[in-house]
């Protein structure tokens, strides 16, 4: 049997229904369909329609049609118009062929590729911003909002922002995984997915050899292997505050093997939050298709990185534990280059392009530079770094290949142009332009891709 999981978009009249339906479910023994406790319902009479969230079970050659995802969709309309027309409701049904589920938690279900699903990395200057900032985001639509850690701990604004909204996803994009130990990760992703009500996102990164040495003071080697263990060192000790077995994790790098009852949190309510990881390098990268649930895209990509460099060593790393590639949610985080006026436009323009060149004095993202034929920038910008050049070296940066890295356009056009760029490599997209945040947060965008 195989899985296809459908998020059906149903526009019409709705006056009839004041409150969801909670649930309803049919088997026709006749077809190669179940649906267990049936689907689940989504209402928002403010936005005057709502979403089936359907899984359709097949068998791998079914009658229905030669093309399984094709089928699929088919069963999928056809239960969400009986579904409907149960209820008496004048509506009409959309969706495309879905993909193989991926059960991530509670509230982390794919979309179909028709709809995006739109995360945002926030911006954190302004820790008092938390409260509002993030109801504004779930109010536009974005599905997730990602913390990251510069200037402040990712993990504190997304415990306040937990008590502000109810619906939109929080995660960390990233969380400096080398900075802390497997525990102090656990322990903190376990609270944050308890306080979120399972709406929690852990997501990881190993950050570069100087900071982790001589800014945090811990020790750094092999930080792809290094990953991995943290990953399967999380998940140890999750099991063990899940299950009451004893924690009996030893690895090369971390050794986790007492639990007593006073520190062991118990089961989580919610379920362990799922783990996504960042990197750039293939090794890293691969380390995502092994063991995490997810992997965060560097924003120094492009849609020729992405298939030549990223998207394989994915399969790699999958194919090393035996998975589908399909099974690891493929975040890509996309620099936004928009403005309403002219004015705007060119503001966000430059502050990307000394956000490259910043990006381009680091050796591990050079390759993204030589796949477009610039390795040679490397040098250049990493020599006026050390000189102090910071503003002057942004110049180095031409036009053609912030182009290829960012999206650049008018608010309306951006959508489309972000459709383009991931069409065939990933329904999951987050934006970002931390160097010159969009006073609206991209509206226009996420009602684009919606």
């Amino acid at each position: 049997m195989s899985t296809r999981v459908f998020r059906v978009r149903v526009s019409g009249q709705f006056g009839a229904l004041s409150s969801p339906p909670s649930s309803f479910a049919r088997s026709d023994p006749a077809r190669q369909a179940a649906f267990g406790q049936g689907p689940n319902l989504t209402y928002t009479p403010a936005l005057d329609s709502f979403s089936l969230r359907i899984e359709v079970r097949l068998d791998d050659e079914p009658e229905l049609g030669g093309d399984l995802s094709a089928a699929a969709a088919s069963v999928a309309i056809e239960e969400a118009e009986l579904f409907l027309n149960v209820l008496s409701v004048p509506c009409g049904c959309s969706t495309a062929p879905g993909r193989t589920e991926q059960r991530f938690g509670p509230s982390m279900d794919p979309w179909h590729a028709g709809m995006m699903h739109v995360s945002m990395t926030v911006p954190t200057d302004d820790l008092r911003k938390a409260p509002t900032i993030y109801p504004e985001l779930e109010a536009l639509g974005y599905d997730r909002a990602f913390s990251f850690e510069a200037k402040h701990n990712p993990f504190l604004p997304l415990a306040v922002a937990a008590q502000h909204t109810e619906r939109i996803q929080l995660g960390t994009a990233i969380a400096i995984a080398f900075a802390r130990t497997p525990m102090t990760l656990a322990n903190a992703g376990w609270d944050l997915q308890t306080i979120t009500g399972g709406r929690f996102a852990l997501g990881l990164g190993s950050q570069v050899r100087p900071h982790i040495v001589e800014r945090y003071g811990m020790e750094w080697s092999r930080p792809a292997a290094r990953m991995r263990e943290m990953v399967l060192a999380i998940r140890a000790i999750w099991e063990a505050w899940e299950t009451g077995d004893p924690l009996n994790f030893e690895g090369e790098f971390y050794r986790h093997t007492r639990m007593v009852p006073a520190f062991d949190p118990g089961p989580n309510p919610f379920g362990p939050p799922p783990i996504l990881t960042a990197g750039f390098g293939p090794r890293m990268t691969e380390v995502a298709g092994e063991v995490s649930d997810g992997f965060l895209v560097h924003p120094l990509n492009t849609r020729r990185s992405l298939e030549e460099l990223t998207v394989p060593a994915i399969a790699r790393g999958a194919a090393r534990a035996g998975r589908s590639p399909a099974d690891v949610e493929l975040t890509c985080v996309t620099i936004i280059v928009t403005g309403r006026d002219e004015t705007e436009l060119d503001r966000s323009r430059e502050a990307v392009r000394a956000q490259l060149a910043f990006y381009g004095t680091t050796p591990a993202y050079r390759p993204v530079l030589d796949l477009h034929g610039r390795g040679h920038l490397h040098q250049q910008l990493k020599a006026r770094a050390k000189r102090g050049e910071w503003v002057q070296m942004a110049e180095l940066i031409d036009d053609e290949f912030l182009e290829a890295v960012a999206v650049v356009g008018e608010p309306d056009a951006i959508a489309p142009a972000l459709r383009r760029r991931l069409v065939g490599i990933s329904d999951h997209v987050s934006l970002v332009n931390n160097r010159a945040p969009d006073s609206l947060h991209f509206a226009e965008v996420v009602a684009g891709l919606r």
